[in-house]
Order: C-alpha cells, then structure tokens, then sequence
C-alpha cells in the first residue's frame, strides 16, 4: 500500500498583501471576505473539493505564477468570460476553442477558467 495519495489537497498561491488578495479572489469567487487571515500571512479560500491558499510569506516576483497550474470550473464560458471582464480581470486571452480562457489576479499570478 502506497502511504502517498492520488489527491491534491491544497494549492499554494504568492500574494504581495494577503487581505487584499482575500478581498479579490472572494469577490470573483462570490464569497464572503471576513475570512480569518491565520498567522498574519495565510488565507485559506473556501473551495469545494482542492483547496487554495493565499501566503504573502511566500510572495516574491520569481514566485508568480506564469502559467496556469489549475482552473477553475465554469458550466458557462461565455458567461465566465462576460463576468470576469466586468469585473475588470485582466484577461490574458480570448476563450480558445470554446472551453477556457486565461486571466491575471492583481498580483501578476496566471489562473484559468474551464468549460470541461
């Protein structure tokens, strides 16, 4: 038996201020942000299934994410796209192939929405 399991159970996200990215991903999220910040620099967002957690201990420019580890889910792309740019996302391309379009968070991180 393999003490490892095939699950992912959180990923780490660099954030310059952790508030401020609480604030932001809750927001597009459609979350509550009164969230706890743990330790001074850990936000955990509440997520169904894999978790993500914003550390402005680990921030730094070489640590940004420069391309998309993750998506999040969408059951409507053209809807996601329509509401990611009124919220003034920084959208870093169209939706490709009808499925999933890329976006920066204030921080410069590179994150994905999918239609899978």
């Amino acid at each position: 038996m393999n003490p490892i399991i095939n699950q992912i159970g959180t990923i780490f996200i660099p954030v310059r201020n952790v508030e401020n990215a609480r604030n932001w991903y809750c927001d597009i999220l459609g979350l509550e942000n009164n969230g706890e910040i743990l330790f001074g620099h850990l936000f955990i967002v509440p997520m169904i299934g894999t978790g993500i957690v914003l550390d402005s201990k680990i921030y730094s420019e070489d640590n940004i994410i420069k391309s998309p580890v993750f998506h999040f889910n969408t059951d409507n792309i053209e809807q996601a796209f329509e509401y990611m740019k009124s919220k003034n996302v920084e959208l870093t391309t169209g939706i490709e192939h009808n499925h999933w379009f890329n976006f920066k968070d204030p921080d410069g991180n590179h994150l994905m929405v999918c239609q899978c």
